[in-house]
């Protein structure tokens, strides 16, 4: 009998609702990747790196051009000055930089805080470091987060809190007074920050990232991770980066050279050519996936299905108590089982849903006629059928 370090962890949720969506010929709503192809600049690029021989193990921490790139970046977007050498590590996906972090700073018996709804993968990351997670819910409808209840949380052992902005599943972003917030609480207590951004480029209505590099208090105290993948439309790549400051990052990096050890070399290549040629991508990206949300959210109007329109990010939730009184998750199956459409139940990112909750999520990272086709099938749900 083998002694499970994570009891209580089973497939995730992605897994098993791409995989209920295959088995039932359903358009897939649920995990969180478009279904079209990256820029095609990209991937010349990375046909070029490939046949120019750069399939060899790269530097531990990124290639030289690459981490130029990142720095430049972060100095256009957040006039954050980084070093590129000390203060950038690549690595094999936000998921691989969030466990290292983690790993690299959270010992047995430490407090870690994060906010439900909250991405699967931040609870058992700190369960494999030994420490304990506290779970703090957003407010809902607006999913924001208590200041006041996030204080009263922290005590002595709280090692780490991790933030998620724009919010995957919720959509929600921070706003730069809550930054403000965040410089105020660590001022006050010693306690480090994950901050996930990896829909960074993916904001909407005009709004504005406020990324936790453009804070320098905030800067010295944090692991930002980014995420290329996300970025340039190629989230089976796994490659995204990890800034936070020297001491962090050599922290960072001794857990890291054990996990990965390193990121694949032709998609490091690429991925700088095309920062260096193409820069506009990312400016043009919030624009991008708003005419998309946008045009979602039009395709469902009067299906029975409340939105409010998604603030960032890819994900659009929406509230189903009109259409019925089923648990998310076993609306999630009657969606994808009887109207062929795949979602998420947001339920499964809660240690303790709140009760009576209808939500679940769509994914809008689609091209046209895929989003023609769900909000057709959707059309025909019916208050009648799934109760």
């Amino acid at each position: 009998m083998i002694n499970s370090k994570l009891p209580g962890i089973g497939t995730t949720i992605f897994t098993i609702m791409s995989k209920m969506a295959v088995d039932n010929n359903a358009v897939n709503l649920s995990q969180g990747y478009p279904d079209f192809q990256p820029p095609a600049q990209l991937l010349e690029f990375f046909r070029e790196r490939l046949l120019l021989g750069h399939n060899q193990y790269p530097p531990m921490h990124g290639i030289a051009p690459l981490r130029e790139q990142i720095a430049l970046k972060a100095k256009r977007h957040y006039a954050a000055i980084v070093d590129e050498e000390t203060e950038i590590t690549v690595t094999s996906g936000a998921t691989e930089a969030i466990f290292v972090a983690v790993q690299a700073v959270v010992h047995g018996g430490d407090e870690v805080i994060i906010f439900d709804p909250a991405f699967d993968c931040y609870a058992p990351a700190i369960a494999l470091a030994g420490g304990l997670v506290r779970h703090l819910p957003l407010d809902s409808p607006s999913f924001k987060i208590d200041f006041q209840r996030l204080e009263d949380t922290i005590t002595d052992r709280t090692r780490l809190i991790i933030v998620n902005s724009p919010h995957n599943p919720c959509g929600a972003i921070l706003s730069q007074e809550e930054i403000h917030q965040f410089e105020q609480l660590v001022e006050k207590h010693d306690v480090l920050l994950l901050s996930d951004e990896v829909y960074e480029h993916m904001v909407f209505d005009g709004r504005q990232h406020h990324s936790f590099l453009s804070s320098e208090l905030l800067r010295q105290k944090t692991f930002v991770v980014s995420s290329f993948g996300k970025t340039y439309h190629a989230t089976g790549w796994k490659v995204a980066y990890c800034i936070a400051p020297a001491d962090l990052t050599a922290e960072f990096r001794k857990v890291h050279q054990f996990v990965t050890f390193t990121t694949n070399t032709p998609t490091q290549w690429a991925i700088s050519d095309y920062m260096r040629a193409c820069p506009e991508h990312e400016v043009n990206l919030a624009s991008f996936y708003e005419s998309k949300r946008d045009r979602f959210l039009q395709l469902m109007q009067g299906h029975g299905f409340a939105m409010i329109p998604s603030a960032g990010s890819y994900f659009q939730l929406a509230d189903y108590s009109a259409l019925s009184d089923l648990a998310d998750t076993e609306f999630a199956e009657h969606l994808t089982v009887q109207h062929g459409v795949a979602v998420i139940p947001i339920s499964v990112f809660y240690r303790q849903p709140e009760q009576n909750q209808r939500i679940i999520r769509f994914c809008f990272a689609k091209e046209e006629p895929t989003l023609l086709l769900a909000a057709e099938r959707l059309s025909q749900v019916k208050t009648d059928d799934c109760h």
